[in-house]
């Protein structure tokens, strides 16, 4: 007993806004500023463009009120993770456990990181993802042309800011709490003064141009030339476009990963899911609608590598908007990043204890943090930055991310009917037609992604099919190990 009581203890030091900037912080990232341009080309109107933000913004926040329940009924570290093995069972866990430590939480980390170099490289060139540092052939394409890997500055840039924030974590959850709430209300203010001169610098003739017959469903192609779209491939445009604004809108649920160090987990970890994503959704939908006085639906689409934001400030402030939207975006994936890594180490603890994941993992430093869990999320991540495929992976996380987020809302209807006597401190509102409706959404986008984007979709069930073994081969080691015990 002695022996336990000495071991170090999660500290419950965040508050309902610290609370609140970990879901703002984690959700705004580079998306904002880029996927814009992609989600106009396939639905290509203004209408369908705000129409897809506000439908992503009505999902997000429907799950984070249902989400709320299971965080008064589970207030400790791990969220999603342990909503998933109190309604099913361990191993469904596991594979979302899994899934977030092989591409969702580390690829985002690895892709924001990398968003950060690329921007600071328009203050700093020798950041460029186009200065190459070291190549190596690899071999040949099919045309005889040489392959090669690369690595650029901007990702060695983008894992020494990954490593630095890994190392604040490390020294417990303060530091990376005072980071994340300064850059967090940092970049919303930004993003409101963004808004508000973009306001004040509409063009009445390019609004009036973009919101006549903005309900339009079509794809606008880059050299300005319209595919007409059928009633199944409109479906499919929609779903499409939503892999960017869904992604953008992610990590809402961040806050719920850190549960065990809130002050008054019960009530502030639903609230501040609740007030984080009211945010972010109004701030995404205004950015867009700014886009849209200030830029044609043809500059949106051909915008150069995406970056919609820097073609806007160009309108908005001049020459020096470039370097305003690079300021910005270093800011937001700076704040971004950290609570990105503050949070996803929480749910490998969690897992450790459990017997599912590395058992050092499941071990807190002196200052009540898992630092090893810190560790190996800051070597995959960096892995991730190397390899160049983060961009891939992002592409899968959409419909992986969205297959877990209704198994869990699913989970409220199955502990009801489990654990009716249960306390809920907090229930989901709109029960049962809000969560209901987000199943039937979900369900529906992950269908249509999976008919018309088939191959992101595939690979990202492999990723999650490949914890089936890897779950019965950790059961199989924990069992030798009782077996040990048990003999010894």
């Amino acid at each position: 007993m002695a022996k336990n009581s000495s071991q170090p203890k999660m500290k419950h030091e965040l508050s309902l806004l610290d609370g609140t900037m970990l879901v703002s912080g984690s959700m705004i990232g580079s998306g904002i500023f880029i996927v814009s341009a992609d989600i106009t080309r396939n639905v290509g109107s203004a209408g369908w463009l705000i129409a897809i933000w506000l439908l992503t913004g009505f999902m997000t926040l429907t799950a984070a009120l249902s989400y709320g329940e299971l965080s008064g009924m589970y207030p400790k570290a791990g969220g999603q993770y342990v909503y998933l093995k109190e309604a099913y069972n361990k191993l469904i866990a596991f594979l979302y456990g899994w899934s977030f430590f092989a591409v969702i939480q580390t690829g985002t980390i690895a892709a924001v990181g990398v968003a950060f170099s690329k921007f600071t490289a328009y203050l700093i060139p020798a950041f460029s993802e186009d200065n190459i540092l070291w190549k190596l052939q690899t071999g040949a394409t099919s045309t005889g042309d040489p392959k090669f890997f690369t690595i650029s500055a901007a990702q060695v840039v983008s894992i020494i800011l990954i490593i630095i924030l890994t190392y604040v974590n490390t020294r417990g959850v303060k530091g990376g709490k005072v980071i994340q709430t300064v850059f967090t209300l940092t970049k919303l203010i930004s993003l409101f003064g963004l808004i508000v001169f973009g306001l004040f610098a509409f063009k009445a003739d390019i609004w009036h141009a973009n919101w006549t017959n903005a309900w339009d469903l079509h794809n606008l192609n880059k050299d300005g030339s319209i595919t007409t779209l059928t009633t199944g491939t409109a479906l499919g445009a929609i779903a499409a476009a939503m892999v960017g604004s869904i992604f953008s809108s992610d990590a809402w649920n961040s806050v719920t990963f850190v549960a065990g160090e809130m002050k008054n987990p019960k009530r502030d970890v639903a609230l501040s899911m609740m007030w984080g994503t009211i945010i972010v959704t109004f701030i995404y939908v205004m950015a867009n609608v700014v886009y849209t006085g200030v830029l044609s639906l043809h500059e949106i689409t051909v915008a150069d590598k995406d970056r919609v934001a820097v073609a806007a400030s160009h309108v908005i402030f001049g020459n020096i908007g470039t370097y305003v939207i690079a300021v910005m975006i270093m800011i937001s994936t700076f704040g971004c990043n950290n609570g990105l890594i503050l949070s996803g180490a929480r749910v490998y603890y969690t897992m450790a204890k459990d017997g599912l994941f590395f058992k050092q993992t499941g071990n807190l430093n002196k200052f009540g943090v898992p630092q090893f869990g810190l560790w190996i999320q800051c070597v995959v991540a960096s892995l991730l930055c190397l390899s160049g495929r983060y961009g891939d992976l992002l592409d899968m996380i959409s419909f992986v991310v969205v297959v877990f987020y209704v198994l869990t809302i699913l989970g409220i209807f199955i502990l009801r009917a489990k654990l009716p006597n249960a306390e809920r401190p907090y229930k989901a509102i709109g029960y049962p037609i809000l969560p209901a409706l987000y199943i039937i959404m979900g369900v529906a986008f992950c269908i249509l992604l999976f008919a018309y984007k088939r191959d992101f979709a595939l690979y990202g069930l492999v990723i999650v099919l490949i914890g089936i073994p890897l779950y019965y081969i950790s059961q199989r080691n924990v069992k030798n190990e009782d077996e040990t015990v048990t003999v010894s």
